[in-house]
């Protein structure tokens, strides 16, 4: 970490630019996130990951924030575009999961104060979606006449045992943490040998956590138990990466908006302790809202916290999860004050939200 500026007693974070509306909620998040605010000594380390900037350097600048990252253990990410087409510069998200080893993708859906669900949840719902494998990064082809009835596409997707490991692993921590309920899985009794490795590795991570609820529920039986179960315990759910990538943009929803909770992505050492951090808002770059100051800052403000939460892991220094709480709480408490955007029926611009975020931090400095 010296290399970057800071003693180790400091959080370095690599924060990763993005493109349209993502850009500008970071841009706005950041200005809540200063050490005079926060209270902790904090060095924000910028890496142009704009769509433009990936093209004119072949991708180079994503694998150089990867590098940072896993330098410094921590990581704050813009949303970016991801064009379509083939032999392009494609997503930065892989690179950079693939750059820090992640293997593991932490999204929490949970209450948003003063806001009303679309359906009865409850508790927090936390989705531990494997970061790497299965349909993504996937070999694929077509075979046969183009066109034609008999023409056929094929995938040919993988997992390894550590993926799954992983986690089962933090999905039970996790739960451990939370008083919270190990619950869903993947669809283990169709595709026994593929999908089954996850569901051995959560039947053993059960052993290693004999206190914590686990209740195994197939993919499909765990959709529904989500619209029409009342839980009254957080869940956590282990899912597959394409699994988990579907769960999660459903959980969020169910609590109000997409734009309302963050997104982790997690390296975890030999030992399943995170050794890399990256919080990012898992919505996309919004285009139809460049420029107007209207989208939902929430999410970005929230990955915020969460990576404070991650720099007190890794510096072994709780005045940052203090930080953390304290920026976390500030968003939620203007959220249950009306201080809201559109999209969750308030009429609050980006800024005026975080103006009011950095008011109560202010408060409480």
């Amino acid at each position: 970490m010296k290399e970057w500026g800071m003693a180790p007693s400091h959080a370095t974070i690599v924060v990763c630019d993005g493109d349209e509306t993502g850009q500008e909620l970071l841009l706005e998040a950041l200005r809540a996130m200063t050490p005079e605010l926060l209270g902790v000594p904090l060095e924000l380390v910028h890496f142009d990951l704009s769509l433009e900037r990936r093209r004119d350097t072949n991708n180079r600048i994503v694998h150089d924030a990867a590098d940072a990252m896993v330098e410094t253990g921590l990581g704050l990410k813009a949303a970016t575009v991801t064009p379509p087409g083939i032999g392009g510069v494609g997503s930065p998200n892989r690179i950079l999961r693939e750059g820090i080893d992640g293997s593991v993708i932490v999204r929490t859906g949970r209450p948003i104060p003063g806001v009303a669900p679309s359906f009865a949840a409850g508790p927090p719902i936390i989705v531990v979606r494997m970061a790497v494998g299965d349909a993504y990064g996937a070999d694929e082809g077509r075979s046969g006449p183009s066109g034609q009835m008999n023409e056929v596409a094929w995938r040919t997707t993988r997992i390894t045992r550590s993926s799954c490991r992983f986690v089962a692993e933090y999905a039970f921590q996790a739960a451990e943490r939370e008083n919270g309920l190990v619950y869903g899985g993947p669809k283990w009794t169709v595709s026994p040998v593929y999908e089954g490795m996850l569901k051995e590795e959560m039947d053993e991570a059960a052993k290693r956590h004999p206190a914590v609820n686990y209740r195994p529920t197939l993919i499909d039986a765990s959709y529904a138990g989500l619209l029409i179960d009342v839980h009254d315990q957080p869940l956590v759910i282990p899912a597959l990466n394409r699994d988990g990538d579907i769960l999660s943009d459903l959980v969020l929803a169910m609590f109000g908006s997409l734009a309302g909770a963050e997104s982790v992505l997690l390296s975890l050492d030999k030992d399943l302790h995170p050794r890399v951090a990256m919080a990012e808002a898992p919505h996309g770059t919004a285009p139809s809202l460049q420029g107007q100051n209207v989208a939902n800052p929430m999410a970005m403000l929230l990955a915020g916290a969460a990576v404070l939460d991650q720099a007190a892991v890794h510096l072994g220094d709780a005045s940052y999860q203090l930080a953390g709480a304290r920026l976390r709480a500030a968003t939620l408490e203007g959220a249950a004050q009306g201080i809201r955007t559109f999209d969750l029926a308030g009429n609050a611009s980006t800024s005026d939200v975080v103006d009011d975020v950095i008011a109560r931090l202010q408060l409480t400095a």
